[in-house]
């Protein structure tokens, strides 16, 4: 899965400087600088798995892979999200306790001993601190939350609301699928299926920076 891997953390790197473009061209739209600081973190995990398949495991890389991967990737996205579903104070108060406990979490990581795996599997088996993985669903499932359940609200916003249909309910609804294959593609990890990841993480991104093209256009049902 290599390729793979590196074809994502390539798609990201594109997708992160489109987002970051768009932010700067219009400060006040924080949501797009938080997604792209999350699609960042989604390709430096991708990039930390790729470069552990080729040359093999180590404690640098591994702990690369988890903090992109495991507890930044999803919720830096999520929160962007939030942006886009609450008032501004209230994103910024989850902001908040989003930063204290992502960093946090890296922080114990980083201090906890890690060891590899038998074929140097990437798991958070290998971290020694076993409760420092406490964290990390507490973390997948705000970022599913919002990842899926905001792009849900927002499309039904958008329609109720504001009377918008097409492209950006569209887009709405493949921002919800982007955020959930990754997910069960963990999930099917857990299962055993080892190879299911790294596709999961790659149609993810595409399918999320698609909805994020067609969410940005869409028309009025009533003019």
């Amino acid at each position: 899965m290599f390729a793979v891997s590196v074809a994502t953390s390539v798609l990201a790197a594109a997708f992160a400087t489109d987002l970051a473009r768009r932010w700067a061209r219009d400060r006040s739209r924080r949501h797009l600088a938080w997604w792209a600081a999350g699609v960042v973190a989604y390709g430096l995990g991708t990039l930390a798995a790729a470069v552990v398949e080729r040359n093999g495991w180590s404690p640098g890389w591994f702990r690369t892979w988890y903090i992109a991967g495991a507890i930044l990737g999803g919720v830096l996205l999520a929160q962007g999200t939030a942006y886009l579903v609450h008032r501004r104070d209230t994103a910024d108060r989850l902001a908040a306790s989003v930063v204290v406990l992502t960093v946090g979490t890296a922080a114990a990581l980083m201090l906890s001993p890690v060891a590899p795996l038998r074929g140097d599997e990437l798991a958070g088996r290998s971290i020694d601190w076993a409760w420092v993985r406490a964290f990390t669903p507490i973390l997948n499932l705000y970022a599913v939350g919002y990842l899926v359940g905001g792009a849900i609200l927002s499309a039904r916003r958008l329609h109720r609301d504001l009377g918008i249909t097409g492209r950006r309910i569209t887009g709405n609804v493949l921002i919800a699928l982007g955020g959930l294959t990754p997910a069960l593609g963990g999930f099917a990890s857990r299962l055993g299926g080892d190879e299911a990841l790294p596709p999961t993480l790659l149609v993810g991104l595409v399918l999320i920076w698609i909805g994020a093209v067609l969410a940005s256009g869409g028309k009025r049902v009533n003019g």
